[in-house]
């Protein structure tokens, strides 16, 4: 099975010079911990998350008003494009410990694959559980 077989395509996604503030609400409005950033041709350029926000931008005293998206966003993500296999997604998570991916077809975001997307496909079960799994591993319990 392929990630486009899974994937989302309607994803919400924030511009790189949109002022922080604009991501919050987004994530707000949306129900989500993180948004791609995108330039002005939709190639993707980081990702922003709630926690992203709250230390680089809030802890920091910084002006949600006028910091930038691109001055706190999470650079250097992975990805995967729509042709790659759910199991190569699979490892990339567990690897990486993150629990969604952007999907990038010729440096453009096309998409968004997660657990959740692999756990709704009764074929993905078995590989969304194994996934969630390897992520929780460093998590310590009291």
């Amino acid at each position: 099975m392929k990630v486009s077989d899974i994937m989302t395509d309607k994803v919400v996604s924030v511009g790189k010079d949109e002022p922080v503030l604009t991501a919050a609400r987004l994530l707000k409005r949306y129900n989500v911990g993180s948004l791609p950033v995108v330039d002005g041709d939709k190639r993707l350029r980081g990702i922003i998350t709630d926690r992203d926000i709250a230390l680089r931008c809030v802890a920091a005293e910084g002006d949600p008003h006028s910091v930038r998206v691109s001055e706190i966003m999470s650079r250097g993500i992975i990805t995967v494009a729509p042709d790659d296999l759910v199991d190569s997604a699979v490892r990339c998570m567990s690897d990486d410990q993150v629990r969604r991916l952007p999907v990038v077809e010729d440096g453009r975001l096309v998409g968004m694959v997660s657990l959740c997307d692999m756990a709704r496909s009764r074929s993905c079960e078995m590989e969304a559980a194994e996934a969630l799994a390897e992520i929780s591993s460093n998590i310590r319990r009291r």
